[in-house]
């Protein structure tokens, strides 16, 4: 075969005769603001659904939704602690050994410092034998219901044993402050 004498007439590209920075880039400017646009869209998508919770009788999530629900809030908080209070039985049979437990129900209740039980004994809800009672066992009274219409009072004991494990964590705060202790 034969080469051709004719040199093609179009004129060769030169690498060299480019202009610096005019190379086609895989990200243009418009591109890398159409990702930034998305990036930061999903991030306050994201924020927005994680930070959006349903504060009802049905999701506790906090403890003011707890301190709102407690019997006489204002006075549950100033002068105890707003508690959550579960009602349940265990029946335990011996021939033949088995145990049953009745359904729990939960509702809100308010546990008083030691130091307030004259608050209950002014309104002539627990009588002085009651509270001589409660306090040589070293406990302290909660209650459940409205304290103006017949609550339900019981001396209840503060179990040392039952640590929040939450707080042995890594990452979780000190150990717990003495207002914990009523």
């Amino acid at each position: 075969m034969k080469r051709s004498k004719f040199r093609s007439t179009a004129p060769r590209e030169n690498p060299r005769d480019k202009a610096p920075g005019s190379n086609p880039s895989l990200f243009n400017y418009t591109s890398l603001a159409i990702m930034a646009g998305i990036l930061i869209l999903g991030i306050g998508i994201g924020i927005a659904f994680s930070s959006t919770a349903t504060i009802s009788p049905a999701n506790v999530v906090s403890r003011e939704v707890i301190d709102r629900s407690a019997p006489n809030p204002e006075l549950c908080v100033q002068f105890g602690a707003s508690a959550m209070v579960t009602d349940m039985r265990v029946f335990i049979t011996m021939n033949p050994f088995n145990v049953y437990v009745t359904q729990p129900s939960m509702r809100p209740g308010c546990v008083l410092r030691q130091n307030n039980w004259s608050i209950l004994e002014q309104k002539q809800l627990v009588s002085s034998e009651q509270v001589s009672d409660c306090k040589r066992r070293m406990n302290t009274f909660g209650f459940t219901g409205d304290l103006n219409s017949k609550p339900d009072i019981k001396c209840v004991y503060q179990n040392e044993a039952a640590d929040n494990l939450f707080l042995n964590q890594p990452g979780a705060i000190g150990p717990k402050p003495e207002t914990d202790n009523f």
